[in-house]
């Protein structure tokens, strides 16, 4: 995604959304609190990552961006970003290691 974009949705509308795809309202309260911490703006990527912790399925996830006006070509650009993210995360945590020689 070389440009910045910036993809709005209401409040309520994303509430609304949310619970449609079976998002627990304890969920829901988390993400709009994570994004209220963020002055109301979230990288795509991270939104992405929230929805994953929040147990929402990739096809969920693609169909919410749609929502937010996300062509395919931008919906999957973003997905292989969260998956590289993952990769990049998981990587760190096994080189997170030391090694002494006494």
């Amino acid at each position: 995604m070389a440009s910045k974009d910036t993809f709005s949705i209401s409040r309520t509308e994303l509430r609304r959304v949310l619970t449609a795809y079976k998002v627990s309202e304890a969920s829901v309260q988390k993400l709009l609190g994570e994004m209220e911490k963020a002055h109301r703006h979230i990288n795509v990527v991270a939104f992405v990552g929230l929805l994953e912790k929040f147990s929402v399925q990739r096809p969920s996830i693609a169909n919410i961006l749609r929502r937010l006006g996300m062509n395919d070509v931008m919906i999957n650009e973003v997905l292989n970003m969260a998956d590289e993210q993952k990769t990049i995360a998981e990587s760190g945590r096994i080189y997170d290691a030391t090694v002494e020689f006494g």
